[in-house]
C-alpha cells in the first residue's frame, strides 16, 4: 500500500512538473492550437500537453512493478496511441490513417490477452461467449472510447476531469472485483489526468492535443475490459458504459442528430453536451463543473449498481436511461434544437402572426 500511494503521488508530480516544460517545447516547435468559429479560446496555445499526462502515467506504472502481461500490453499499445495523436498534433494525418494507426494499436493489446470474451445476457443473466467476435469488439470498444474522450475535448479542463473521475470510478469497481492490476493504472491515469489539470483548467495555459485525449480514452477503454469484464452478472455488461458515459453518450448522440439532420457523421458541429450548456447561459467554467458532477453521478450509480440485486439495478438503469434521454431532448444533443430555442421560436412566430 505505501508502494501504490508513492506511485500515485510520482504519477501526479511527474505530470505536474512536465506540463509547464511541455507547454514551453510546444510554443518553441509550433504545436498551438489557432482559435477558429467552432472554438472557445481567443488565443494561440500549446496543443500537446498530453504528453505530461503520459509521462505521469508511464513512469508510475513502471516504478510500480507489480505488472502483469496484459499491463504490458496495455502499456505497450498506449505508447503507439500518445505517439500517434503526437504525430497528428505535429504534422497532421489523415483520419484513415489515424484509424489505420489505432486498430494496429488496439491488436497489438488483443495479442496480450486483453480482449472481451464474452458479455452477459441482459434477459436471463446467461453468458454469451463472442467467439472469433471477440476480437472485432474488443477492437471496437477501445477506439470507439479513444474517440470519444477526445470528442468531448472542447473545453478548458473538461476531458482531463471527466477522465480522471471515469478512472477513479474503474479503481474502485476494479477493487471490489479483485482486479488490482485495474485499480493500480486506473489510480496512476486519475493522478496524472489531475497533474495536468492544474494547467488545464479554465483559462487553459495549454491544451492536451490529440496525443492526450486519444491516450485518455485508450487507456479508459482497455481498462474497463481488464478490469470489468470479467463479472458474470448482468449488469456487468453496462458498467463500463455508465462509468464513461459522458464521452459515450456524447459520440452516439452526435451521430444520431448528424445523420437526422442530414450532415456527414463525421463533421464537427455545436451540438455537444458543452456546446449545449453554454448556450443555455453557463459560463466556461460552470458548464465544465456541471458535466464534472455528471460524471460523478453516473460514476456513483455504477458503483451503487455492483451491490444491488439484479432486479433492483436494471430498474435503476431503466431510471437512469429515461432521464438521459428526456434531458438529452430537451438541451438538444439529440436534435440540434433545444427545447429552449423552439419555445423562443415559437413566441417569434406568435408575435409575427399577432
Amino acid at each position: 500500500m505505501p508502494k501504490l500511494v508513492l506511485c500515485i503521488l510520482i504519477a501526479f508530480m511527474v505530470s505536474f512538473l512536465l506540463t509547464p516544460v511541455v507547454m514551453k517545447i510546444g510554443i518553441r516547435i509550433g504545436a498551438v492550437d489557432k482559435p477558429n468559429e467552432r472554438k472557445v479560446h481567443t488565443r494561440i496555445i500549446t496543443r500537446i500537453g498530453g504528453v505530461a499526462i503520459f509521462g505521469g502515467f508511464m513512469v508510475a506504472s513502471l516504478l510500480m512493478q507489480e505488472l502483469s502481461h496484459q499491463a504490458w500490453g496495455l502499456l505497450l499499445s498506449g505508447t503507439m496511441i500518445m505517439i500517434l495523436g503526437l504525430v497528428d498534433d505535429l504534422k497532421g494525418i489523415s483520419p484513415k490513417i489515424k484509424l489505420l494507426g489505432q486498430i494496429i494499436a488496439a491488436l497489438v493489446l488483443v495479442s496480450f490477452g486483453v480482449q472481451v470474451d464474452f458479455i452477459t445476457n441482459p434477459f436471463n443473466g446467461g453468458i454469451i461467449s463472442l467467439g472469433f467476435l471477440s476480437i472485432p469488439v474488443t477492437v471496437f470498444w477501445v477506439i470507439g472510447m479513444s474517440n470519444a474522450v477526445n470528442l468531448i475535448d472542447g473545453l478548458d479542463g473538461l476531458a482531463a476531469g471527466v477522465s480522471a473521475i471515469a478512472a477513479v470510478t474503474l479503481a474502485v469497481i476494479a477493487w471490489t472485483q479483485g482486479q488490482f492490476t485495474t485499480v493500480y493504472l486506473a489510480l496512476f491515469l486519475a493522478a496524472a489526468a489531475l497533474g495536468f489539470l492544474r494547467y488545464n483548467f479554465n483559462p487553459a495555459k495549454l491544451f492536451m492535443g490529440d496525443c492526450g485525449s486519444l491516450f485518455l480514452g485508450y487507456i479508459l477503454g482497455a481498462l474497463a475490459v481488464m478490469g470489468l469484464s470479467k463479472g458474470a452478472t448482468v449488469i456487468s455488461l453496462f458498467i463500463p458504459v455508465i462509468i464513461l458515459g459522458i464521452p459515450i453518450l456524447d459520440t452516439f448522440f452526435a451521430i444520431i442528430r448528424r445523420f437526422t439532420n442530414k450532415k456527414p457523421i463525421f463533421q464537427a458541429d455545436k451540438g455537444h453536451l458543452h456546446h449545449r450548456l453554454l448556450e443555455m447561459g453557463l459560463s466556461h467554467k460552470q458548464t465544465v463543473v456541471v458535466i464534472y458532477a455528471i460524471t460523478l453521478l453516473l460514476g456513483s450509480s455504477a458503483v451503487l449498481l455492483t451491490m444491488l440485486t439484479t432486479a433492483q439495478s436494471v430498474l435503476i438503469m431503466i431510471g437512469i436511461s429515461v432521464v438521459i434521454l428526456l434531458g438529452a431532448d430537451r438541451i438538444g444533443i439529440i436534435t440540434g434544437k433545444s427545447v429552449y430555442r423552439r419555445l423562443q421560436g415559437n413566441k417569434v412566430k406568435h408575435s409575427i402572426g399577432n
